[in-house]
C-alpha cells in the first residue's frame, strides 16, 4: 500500500491519561473532514469498547483503525502481568475491527508508563546518560516488553511496536538502541515518533531525525509525525520545565511551524521502502488550541511538501 495519513485523539486533547478533550464523535468527524482516513483508539474508554459500536463509528466515516497506545510500567516486574492483561484487552478490540483497514493490521503501540519517575518527568528533553537504566534494569524492562508483545501476537496475531517517549525510560537515541538490542525483533518493532525523537536528543538539530530513521530502519514498523518547536524546546531546557509544562507551552507544534522538514522525512521513508500509515500527532492538553483548524493546516502542509 502507498503511504497514507491518519491522525489521533491526542491531537484533540485526549492524551495518555491526562484527561479527555473533545468527544470522540466530534473528533472523528473533524478528523475525517480534515482529510485523514485513519485514527488511533485513544485512551481506553474514550471510543466505544464494544466491538460492534466501534465498528459502526469507523464504518460510517470510512475510517481505518491504525493502532492503540498502551503505557505499562515496564521497569517493575510486578507490573508486567497486569500490563499484559490490559494490553490484551486492547489488542482484542483492535482485532475485532482489523478487517476494515484495507491491508493494514492495527498495531499495539506499547510504551513505558511515562512521567511516573520524577527525575525523567522533570528532565524530559535533556536526559543525561547517567539517568538511564542500569544493565540489570534493562533486563527487567525488556522482559516485560517481550512478554507483552509475545502475548499479543500469540492471542490475536497482531504486531506490537514500541513507542520511545519523552519522560519515560526510553527517550534518547541510545536508550532506543538499548531497548531494541534487548528485545525480540520477531514480535516487537519500533514506532518512530519524529517529535519525541528530536526533543529526546536534547538538541535542536532536525537532521537527527533523518539519521534516526536510517539508524533504526531494520525495526521501523510504524511512524508518527510530530513537529518540535525550536524556541520552545530551548526555553524548556534552559528554564527546567517538566514534560507536561513543555507540552502545555506547545513544544509539539503544528507541522511546518517547528524544525522538522516533513517533505525530507517522507522522502527518506520512501527511500527506505516504508509504505504504511503515518499518524499525525500534535500533542495538546485538554482544551488547548484549535484542534480542528490545526488538523486541517497539518494536512494541507503535508499535501504541499509530500504530494500525498
Amino acid at each position: 500500500m502507498a503511504i497514507r495519513f491518519g491522525n489521533a485523539p491526542c491531537s484533540w486533547g485526549t492524551i495518555e491519561g491526562w484527561g479527555q478533550g473533545i468527544g470522540y464523535r466530534q473528533m472523528l468527524d473533524e478528523l475525517k473532514a480534515s482529510g485523514y482516513h485513519g485514527t488511533e483508539l485513544g485512551d481506553w474508554g474514550y471510543m466505544p469498547t464494544e466491538p460492534a459500536r466501534l465498528r459502526q463509528e469507523l464504518q460510517t466515516r470510512g475510517l481505518s483503525m491504525l493502532g492503540a497506545y498502551e503505557g505499562v510500567y515496564l521497569l517493575e516486574p510486578g507490573e508486567h502481568a497486569a500490563g499484559e492483561t490490559r494490553v490484551l484487552r486492547t489488542a482484542r478490540l483492535l482485532q475485532s475491527v482489523a478487517d476494515l483497514n484495507q491491508g493494514w493490521s492495527p498495531l499495539v503501540v506499547l510504551a513505558d508508563e511515562h512521567s511516573r519517575d520524577p527525575v525523567r518527568f522533570q528532565h524530559a528533553g535533556r536526559i543525561r546518560p547517567e539517568q538511564s537504566l542500569s544493565a540489570q534494569q534493562w533486563k527487567f524492562f525488556a522482559a516485560g516488553a517481550n512478554r507483552i508483545a509475545r502475548a499479543v501476537h500469540d492471542e490475536t496475531g497482531l504486531r506490537t511496536v514500541f513507542h520511545h517517549h519523552c519522560a519515560g525510560y526510553v527517550e534518547t537515541p541510545w536508550e532506543i538502541e538499548a531497548l531494541l538490542e534487548h528485545t525480540d525483533e520477531r514480535v516487537l518493532g519500533l514506532v518512530f515518533d519524529t517529535g519525541h525523537y528530536l526533543y529526546g536528543t536534547g538538541l535542536n538539530e532536525p537532521e537527527r531525525v533523518l539519521e534516526g530513521l536510517e539508524r533504526f530502519k531494520s525495526r521501523l514498523w510504524y511512524v508518527h509525525y510530530k513537529d518540535c518547536h525550536p524556541q520552545i524546546a530551548s526555553r524548556a531546557r534552559q528554564q527546567g520545565w517538566n514534560y507536561k509544562e513543555a507540552i502545555g507551552q506547545g513544544v509539539f507544534c503544528e507541522l511546518g511551524q517547528g524544525q522538522i522538514d516533513f517533505g525530507a522525512v517522507t522522502r527518506k521513508l520512501q527511500a527506505l521502502g516504508y509504505d504504511g500509515w503515518i499518524t499525525v500527532e500534535q500533542d495538546v492538553l485538554p482544551g488547548m488550541g484549535q484542534p480542528r483548524e490545526s488538523a486541517q493546516r497539518n494536512r494541507d502542509y503535508l499535501r504541499r511538501v509530500t504530494g500525498l
